[in-house]
């Protein structure tokens, strides 16, 4: 932590409620790839133990890693260890540095809305159809590209006001 950033005592509630909401996306990721791990593990026992192959397993399998996948990604937008090459970034002087972090912040607000704007859309528009062998509507694997769509914009804006006051966003 650098002598700008506040300590964790004196974070306010804005901090308090993005960390939670980044906290609640790993831990359901978490448990979603537990279960993806367990159902893989009733396919392998169904198929060579039971002769009986479970056919759901795969739709579910895609299911949860559309889940994972997002969750986890916004989540990486709050803890800042989502993909960037920031090196390159990092080694440049401040009067240049500074810059590429607004525009890096920025890039990920535009990304994301965009992102929430068409998992909602892709959502909309599938609802109507089942996932085979599920019975649920396909729209349930868009609904995680617009909730990281909206978490990504939320989180990326607390960091663009992080860097409005000075402070690095590049630690918590």
């Amino acid at each position: 932590m650098n002598d700008l950033s506040p300590a964790p005592a004196t974070r306010g509630p804005v901090y308090r409620a993005l960390d939670l909401a980044s906290r609640l996306c790993i831990t359901v990721a978490g448990i979603q790839l537990v279960t993806l791990i367990a159902i893989f593990g009733w396919l392998v026992f169904g198929r060579y133990v039971l002769n009986d192959t479970p056919t759901w397993v795969e739709q579910a399998a895609l299911l949860l890693v559309v889940w994972i996948t997002f969750l986890g990604g916004a989540a990486g937008v709050w803890n800042k260890a989502h993909l960037s090459i920031d090196f390159l970034r990092e080694m440049m002087p401040l009067p240049i540095r500074v810059p590429l972090r607004w525009i890096a912040v920025i890039g990920v607000i535009i990304f994301g809305c965009y992102l929430a704007w068409q998992g909602y859309e892709l959502s909309d528009k599938t609802w109507r159809r089942r996932i085979p062998m599920l019975g649920i509507a396909e729209g349930w694997r868009a609904v995680p590209m617009a909730i990281c769509g909206v978490l990504s914009v939320l989180f990326s804006l607390y960091h663009l006001v992080t860097l409005a006051r000075g402070q690095d966003p590049l630690e918590h």
